[in-house]
């Protein structure tokens, strides 16, 4: 790149710096690339040439307009970046660098000041880059789910609704050579959130007390993916901690998912599925009774249902949401997502603005935290058909909410799925008048849906849009000499 940028400040072409050197344009042009790297007679023949001394040329200083480039070349993040995984070779990144480096670099140092301004970490690109690998294979892994089959043969194990997890500590403990402790975690009060620890050199597994069946069930089945599968770096517990490369997030989401095939057989589910969609009538006690016959969580259900609907029923236009509160009084934060089709809407978003309340993501949660009896957290589910404000788009929403007191965590997952005629054909209960519409938007800021009855802030942004149309037209008018 120094050759380069060199080259085309001394005002010469490739043809011409090759002559005066006596190399071949072919050699100058894979020098540039970084496809080769000259000997040192060479490197003394440019730096002649270009009046530089040979250790500017040799020196791994680049120039300050190369600075964000150099940045980037040497940054953790381009050597743990999945390239290969997207069809990308990290030479052609060079290349397409060193073509051209001033644009480059001011592309790469936008880049560099947006994730500074949103505080975005190294995670932050680890978890889209598998998001975005997730949507490319539709969520649904057919080696992951043949993995589970063959595991399950092997071990002969049960697979009927619900899972007997009797068998999967047995296989820890068995074949893995596992000891499971539910009490050492308990004695940790300031690692609440924490529901497991593995200790890798010991391979104890330490379980907190009181968790339920459901969460120890998917404990225990990513462990034994974790072995299963052979992924070697993986996290050692099950809470989100700073994450030490790409491989972590990508082995434990195939753990997860392996889990989640494990507890819920595929065939099984989605014979399941097809009976619930045949009702001509939305029943929402249905779902609730499948996700109990499976004894699964509301998340784990729904993450399953992703991964299936679009192999099998061929609905490859939903997205997955999850919204968490801490408490009536909090922010909503959507903490999970998933766009299957590239779909814009809804996305989360960093700027601190206020979630559509029309969205039944959250008013599920705040009718919840109303009008349920709650002496202990309930699950509650509702459908809602959303049709996003001066689009065409439209979405029906399973949502299944989690809440208690006003005081305590609250939760709501979400699938929607894309209303078109492939959704009619496959979702008999799709046109049920039980299954309220509502116009919804993205944010209240960049809302300009009038007198809505759950707005949590004015359309600021809209606001300041309107005003920018009206200086630029006022600013127009005086070009012309309005």
């Amino acid at each position: 790149m120094k050759l380069r940028e060199l080259r085309q400040e001394r005002g010469f072409t490739p043809t011409e710096l090759a002559r005066a050197c006596d190399v071949s344009v072919s050699y100058l042009n894979e020098i540039e690339k970084g496809k080769k790297y000259p000997k040192a007679d060479k490197i003394l023949g440019l730096s002649k040439v270009l009046g530089v001394t040979y250790d500017q040329l040799t020196s791994l200083t680049l120039s300050r307009k190369l600075e964000p480039i150099s940045e980037l070349l040497q940054s953790d993040l381009l050597k743990e970046f999945p390239l290969e995984m997207f069809g990308l070779d990290p030479i052609r990144i060079v290349e397409l660098i060193s073509d051209a480096p001033a644009k480059m670099n001011a592309f790469i140092s936008t880049l560099f000041e947006i994730a500074r301004n949103y505080e975005m970490r190294q995670e932050h690109f680890f978890l889209a880059a598998l998001r975005s690998y997730q949507e490319m294979h539709d969520n649904y892994f057919e080696e992951l789910e043949q993995d589970v089959r063959t595991f399950v043969g092997q071990e002969k194990l049960a697979v009927g609704a619900p899972f007997d997890t009797t068998q999967l500590e047995a296989v820890l403990t068995q074949k893995y050579g596992y000891t499971i402790d539910r009490t050492a975690l308990g004695e940790h009060a300031t690692l609440g959130r924490l529901r497991s620890v593995f200790q890798p050199k010991t391979r104890r597994l330490l379980l907190r007390p009181g968790l339920t069946g459901t969460q120890e069930a998917f404990v225990l089945g990513r462990e034994i993916a974790f072995n299963y599968l052979n992924l070697k770096e993986r996290p050692y517990v099950n809470a989100s901690f700073p994450v030490r490369s790409f491989d972590e997030v990508l082995n434990n989401f195939k753990a997860s998912y392996f889990a989640g095939a494990l507890l819920m057989e595929e065939d099984s589910l989605v014979r399941d599925f097809q009976k619930l969609f045949a009702s001509k009538k939305w029943e929402p006690a249905a779902l609730l009774e499948l996700m109990a016959k499976y004894d699964v969580s509301p998340e784990m259900f729904m993450q399953r249902m992703t991964n299936l609907l679009p192999r099998h029923f061929g609905l490859q236009s939903l997205f997955f949401l999850r919204f968490d509160q801490a408490s009536a009084d909090a922010a909503y934060v959507l903490s999970k997502e998933l766009h299957l089709s590239r779909l814009h809407n809804p996305h989360g978003n960093e700027l601190h603005e206020h979630y559509c309340r029309r969205w039944i993501s959250l008013w599920l949660i705040n009718d919840a935290r109303q009008h349920q009896p709650l002496s202990a957290a309930t699950t509650v589910i509702g459908a809602q058909r959303s049709r996003y404000f001066g689009t065409d788009d439209e979405y029906l929403c399973l949502t299944l909410a989690r809440a208690a007191s006003a005081t305590e965590p609250a939760v709501s997952v979400n699938v929607g799925l894309l209303c078109d005629d492939n959704l009619k054909q496959k979702v008999r209960f799709l046109d049920d008048p039980a299954i309220p519409l509502k116009i919804v938007n993205e944010t209240c800021e960049r809302c300009p849906i009038p007198d809505c009855e759950v707005r949590a802030a004015a359309p600021l942004e809209i606001e300041r849009q309107q005003r920018n149309r009206e200086q630029e037209a006022a600013v127009a008018a005086l070009v012309n000499g309005g």
